[in-house]
């Protein structure tokens, strides 16, 4: 009998970490280890980050432990001015140039020409699959529409996953993803950075991470 409880006991202890590891987490957004080509500002008493417009892209990396499989939740805030509004989550990060990413692009959410409203929401694979290459070599792969109406001006939310190499996007809480992709690169775990591209500000909060 006291072998069967220690038996249980031993099954219950290693069924913990992947019980936790399942779990959502808040993200404090204000514990920023470092910024890469970006400056931040974040209110006072505030849980946001506003993301300041600089040439390229940039970002600031979050203090939170290297995510191999995780889903992510937030909400952002773009703008619809065109070409100056490139926000998302970069992730698997090894450095400031080398990571993947899904961002999306506001001005392009409502747009009446069919061919931009495809390019609002993107994954990338820096630094060999930016996205110039992979709209030229895998046209309206790596790219989409989004599937909800959405104000270009206000806050969104996303969910972002990225598991055993599929990145699935979903906007608002649309049961469809707007995007789901294989991940390019041998990319297998890293940091996880707030994200935005060329002359872009963001806005960020509400983050909630799950470990998969």
């Amino acid at each position: 009998m006291n072998l069967r409880y220690l038996l249980l006991a031993c099954l219950l202890s290693a069924a913990l970490p992947a019980a936790y590891a399942q779990k959502a987490r808040q993200v404090d957004l204000t514990r920023i280890t470092r910024t890469f080509n970006r400056t931040i500002t974040i209110p006072p008493g505030s849980k946001q980050v506003f993301i300041h417009p600089q040439p390229e892209a940039g970002g600031a990396w979050l203090q939170l432990p290297d995510a191999r499989n995780a889903e992510i939740t937030l909400e952002i805030k773009g703008r619809d001015v065109m070409q100056q509004s490139f926000v998302g989550i970069a992730f698997h990060g090894q450095n400031d140039s080398t990571y993947e990413a899904v961002y999306f692009r506001p001005f392009n959410f409502n747009s009446p020409d069919s061919v931009r409203k495809r390019h609002a929401v993107q994954y990338i694979s820096l630094p060999q699959y930016d996205w110039p290459i992979l709209r030229e070599q895998f046209p309206g792969k790596y790219e989409s529409a989004i599937n909800a109406p959405t104000n270009p001006n206000d806050w969104f939310k996303a969910r972002i996953r990225f598991r055993d190499g599929q990145i699935t996007v979903y906007i608002g809480d649309a049961a469809t993803p707007c995007l789901q992709v294989q991940q390019l690169g041998n990319l297998q775990t890293g940091k996880i950075a707030l994200w935005t591209g060329h002359i872009s500000p963001g806005e960020f909060r509400n983050m909630t991470i799950t470990y998969l």
